[in-house]
C-alpha cells in the first residue's frame, strides 16, 4: 500500500500512473470527456506556476468558490504543490456570507468557477486581500484571469516532467498547512480547521484501504468539495488509481449516474432518503404496485442480514424480487455500484434496513473536520447496520462519562484559525467540544458508544440533546431520521429542551403532499390551506405515531406542526452541508413552539 506522506504525493501518484482517464468532466455541449494524467499533471504544474509568478507561496491562502468541477481540483493539487493554503467555500453561500471568511482567512487569491461566483465577491474585493480572481468558466471579465489563460500551453508538454517543480512539491513537509476550513456553523459563527498534509495524508492511507479498489472502479464527485468529506474521498479515490467525473449540480446527478455507471457511490444520508421516497412515491401510484413493491421489501427483511454481509441471497423468492423490484432501484444508480457508502450525517438504522431489504448494502462512515474526516467506517469485510463501523487502524476511540466520544490520532487538526488571523492555540480545557486535553484526545462533541465488537455507534449530537424537565435526555435526530423515512416529510425538527414533552416542527415534502393531495380530491387554496386540511392532518399524525410506537414513552412526539416554509440554505434553517441550524429554526418558530407548551403545566397532550 502508498504510504502517503503529503498530499502531494496523491498528485504524484495521479502524475504517474499514465492513465488516459484520471478525470472525466462535462464539455459545454454535455458531452463527457476524460483528462488523461499527463494533461493533470501539466495543467496543475502551469497553475502552480502562475500563482508562484503573483508571489504567492508556502502559507499564503488562495480560496477556491466553485461547484464540483475538474478545475477545482486542479487549482487545489497547485496550491499544495507550492505550499500554499486553500480555503475552499460553499458556492451556494451568499456574499455576505462568503466575504468575511475570504476576509478573516486573509486569502491573496481566489478561484471562482463561474460569473455569479465572480459577482458575489467583486464588489466587496476592498475589505479583502484578494489580489487575483481566476474565473475558471472561459469568459472574459475586466479584473480577473481566466483559468484557460493560465492553462494556456499546458497540453503542448504532455511527455515532458519539470524536475524544478517536482523537486519543490516533494519539499512540502508532512506537517506543512494544507487547507483551512470553514464549518458550516450548526450551533454559531463558522470556525476555520487548520488541517496539514500529514493530517489528511495519514488519513487518507487507511479509509479505503479493505475496498480493494483500482483502475476499473469509478466514482461521481457531487458532493460538495468546499466539504472534507468530499475532498477526502477524492484523494483516496485518486491513490487507488480510480476514475472520478465531477458532477456540478445534484439536479444533474440522475443524469450523471446513468452516463458513468459509477462502481463506488459516496453520498449523504438525505440523498438515499430522497431515493426511497421517490421508490415509494411511484410504488404508491397504483394497488399492484403497492403490493409488489410491499411483497419484495418483505421478502427482503428476511435476507438483509445476508445482504448486510455481502452476500447474495440464493432463495427462489428474493430472486424473483431482485428481477421484478431490486434490480430497477440498482439501475437508477447506474446499475454497476458495488459499493454504497453514506457519510456526513446519521443514516438511521430504519434507512439502513429499508436498503438492506432492497438488495442493496449501504457501508456508513463518520468523521469531523476537525479528524481529516475519517473516525470509523464499515467496510465490506466488517459491516454492522446502525454502527458507523470500526475506527481507522490509527484512530483511538474512548467514551467519556457523559457519553462523549473522544478521539485521538495523527489526524486530528493542528488547531483554529483565530478571527485575529493567526493559527490559534487549541482549548486544551477538554470539557467542550471542540477541546482537547493535556492527553491528546479531541473532544467531539457528539454521543455515542462502542460495542463489545469494536464498532462505534453514534446517537446524537452532545449540544442538539434535548433534557426534558422531567430530567429525561432525548436524541433528536434518530426520532427526525425516522420521521423522515415518510416520502411525505421533507425535514424534521424536534423539540423540547426543558419541557415535560418532546414535539416536532414538520417540514413536508411538497412534492410527494401536493400529488397526494390531488389524488385524493384536495383542492386547497394555498399550502396554508392544504397543511390544515382534516385529512392532511391525520395522514400525518399516522406518520407521527407509526414512529412513536418504536419510541420510549418520553421520546414520543406529542404534537406537532407543520410548517409552510420550506428550510433552505438561502432562508437560514440549513447550513452548506444540510444540517439543521436549530438555533434559527428556535428563533423563527419561537411562537410556534411557545404553543406546543402553553398549557404544559397542565396536559401533555
Amino acid at each position: 500500500m502508498l504510504q502517503l506522506q503529503t498530499l502531494n504525493d496523491i498528485f504524484f501518484a495521479i502524475a504517474d500512473s499514465r492513465r488516459d482517464r484520471a478525470m472525466l468532466f462535462q464539455d459545454p455541449s454535455g458531452t463527457w470527456r476524460p483528462l488523461s494524467s499527463s494533461q493533470v499533471y501539466q495543467r496543475v504544474r502551469a497553475i502552480a506556476v502562475a500563482l508562484h509568478s503573483w508571489g504567492i507561496g508556502k502559507g499564503d491562502r488562495v480560496a477556491i468558490l466553485s461547484e464540483n468541477r475538474w478545475e477545482w481540483a486542479a487549482a487545489d493539487f497547485a496550491c499544495l504543490a507550492i505550499g500554499a493554503v486553500d480555503v475552499p467555500i460553499y458556492p451556494n453561500l451568499l456574499a455576505g456570507q462568503i466575504v468575511p471568511l475570504l476576509a478573516d482567512s486573509g486569502s491573496r487569491a481566489i478561484f471562482v468557477s463561474t460569473r455569479t461566483q465572480y459577482d458575489k465577491i467583486a464588489p466587496h474585493r476592498a475589505s479583502t486581500a484578494l489580489e487575483h480572481v481566476i474565473v475558471m468558466d472561459d469568459e472574459p471579465i475586466a479584473g480577473a484571469h481566466t483559468f484557460s489563460s493560465l492553462i494556456a500551453n499546458a497540453d503542448a508538454h504532455l511527455d515532458h516532467r519539470d524536475a524544478a517543480f517536482d523537486q519543490a512539491a516533494r519539499q512540502i513537509h508532512p506537517a506543512d498547512l494544507a487547507t483551512l476550513i470553514y464549518t458550516s456553523g450548526t450551533t454559531g459563527e463558522p470556525k476555520g480547521v487548520l488541517l496539514t498534509h500529514a493530517n489528511i495524508a495519514c488519513n487518507v492511507n487507511y479509509s479505503l484501504d479493505e475496498f480493494g479498489l483500482n483502475i476499473t472502479d469509478s466514482c461521481i464527485s457531487f458532493l460538495p468539495l468546499s466539504h472534507i468529506t468530499a475532498r477526502h474521498l477524492d484523494y483516496a479515490l485518486y491513490a487507488k488509481d480510480v476514475a472520478v467525473a465531477y458532477c456540478n449540480s445534484f439536479e444533474k446527478l440522475p443524469q450523471t449516474l446513468l452516463a458513468i455507471q459509477p462502481t463506488i457511490l459516496v453520498a449523504v444520508p438525505r440523498v438515499f432518503e430522497k431515493v426511497r421516497q421517490v421508490a415509494e412515491q411511484k410504488a404508491a401510484a397504483s394497488s399492484i404496485k403497492t403490493k409488489l413493491f410491499a411483497w419484495a421489501l418483505r421478502t427482503g427483511q428476511k435476507h438483509r442480514e445476508e445482504i448486510a454481509a455481502g452476500r447474495t441471497p440464493s432463495s427462489l423468492s428474493w430472486k424473483l424480487a431482485d428481477t421484478l423490484v431490486y434490480k430497477k432501484l440498482r439501475a437508477g444508480f447506474g446499475g454497476h455500484v458495488r459499493y454504497s457508502i453514506a457519510g456526513g450525517a446519521p443514516l438511521g438504522l430504519d434507512t439502513a434496513h429499508w436498503f438492506a431489504s432492497a438488495g442493496i448494502r449501504i457501508l456508513e462512515g463518520y468523521g469531523l473536520t476537525e479528524t481529516s474526516p475519517v473516525i470509523a467506517l464499515n467496510t465490506p469485510n466488517a459491516n454492522r447496520m446502525g454502527s458507523v463501523g470500526k475506527p481507522l487502524p490509527n484512530v483511538e476511540c474512548r467514551i467519556a462519562e457523559d457519553g462523549e466520544l473522544l478521539v485521538r490520532g495523527p489526524s486530528i487538526f493542528s488547531g483554529y484559525w483565530k478571527n485575529h488571523g493567526d493559527a490559534g492555540a487549541l482549548d486544551t480545557s477538554g470539557d467542550t467540544p471542540g477541546a482537547i486535553d493535556s492527553e491528546g484526545w479531541f473532544a467531539s462533541g457528539d454521543i455515542g458508544h462502542i460495542d463489545h465488537d469494536g464498532f462505534l455507534y453514534i446517537t446524537d449530537r452532545k449540544k442538539e440533546l434535548l433534557k426534558t424537565s422531567g430530567g429525561k435526555l432525548i436524541a433528536p435526530q434518530p426520532i427526525e431520521n425516522k420521521l423522515k423515512t415518510s416520502y411525505l416529510v421533507g425535514n424534521v425538527a424536534v423539540v423540547g429542551d426543558r419541557h415535560k414533552f418532546a414535539s416536532a416542527l414538520i417540514m413536508p415534502n411538497f412534492g410527494a403532499l401536493e400529488p397526494w393531495a390531488s389524488e385524493r380530491g384536495i383542492s386547497p387554496a394555498d399550502r396554508s390551506e392544504l397543511l390544515n386540511h382534516a385529512q392532511v392532518r391525520a395522514e400525518f399524525q399516522a406518520i407521527v405515531d407509526r414512529v412513536n410506537a418504536t419510541l420510549a414513552n418520553f421520546e414520543t412526539i406529542k404534537r406537532f406542526r407543520l410548517v409552510a416554509e420550506e428550510w433552505t440554505l438561502d432562508s437560514g434553517e440549513l447550513t452548506p452541508s444540510m444540517k439543521l441550524r436549530r438555533r434559527v429554526i428556535h428563533q423563527k418558530y419561537a411562537v410556534e413552539i411557545a404553543e406546543f407548551y402553553i398549557d404544559e403545566s397542565t396536559s401533555t397532550r
